[in-house]
């Protein structure tokens, strides 16, 4: 594990929008803070690089496996119609890697979820607790 909190800062834009559940030991996992397109991870990895590509091949390999761990909880625990990845870094130039639940009823289905700034509704801190709780039960992505 990469943790190099020395180096590691957020980009205030992420940490303005989301809640911070932890470490993964590789990445810090976020969770938009708007419960109406939900869950909506973020997962930032610990590192300078800004795309995908340009990390080195091991910790590749080790955030690939917690992007899909955290995909496999987002379809047993939501049980989303489609879970939406993307890494596309236009406004926040941080490496960080969206993993989003999408349902056929959300409100912006089928469009991405992009541009939806306007409609938002923070999340109780007890449904963040049970987001929480959940992820430490059923998986190993949170180290703290």
């Amino acid at each position: 594990m990469m943790r190099k909190q020395n180096v590691f800062s957020l980009d205030p834009r992420l940490a303005a929008d989301c809640i911070i559940l932890g470490s993964t030991g590789e990445c810090e996992l976020l969770l938009l803070n708007n419960r109406l397109l939900r869950p909506w991870f973020i997962l930032v990895p610990y590192t300078q690089e800004q795309e995908l590509i340009d990390l080195e091949t091991e910790q590749l390999h080790r955030i690939m496996q917690q992007m899909a761990e955290l995909s496999r909880f987002i379809r047993r625990e939501f049980r989303p119609d489609k879970i939406n990845t993307a890494t596309i870094g236009n406004v926040v130039s941080q490496l960080h890697i969206h993993i989003i639940a999408r349902y056929h009823n959300d409100l912006c289905w089928p469009a991405t979820v992009w541009g939806y700034a306007d409609d938002k509704e923070a999340y109780p801190a007890q449904e963040v607790n049970d987001i929480v709780f959940r992820l430490k039960e059923n998986t190993a992505l949170l180290v703290d």
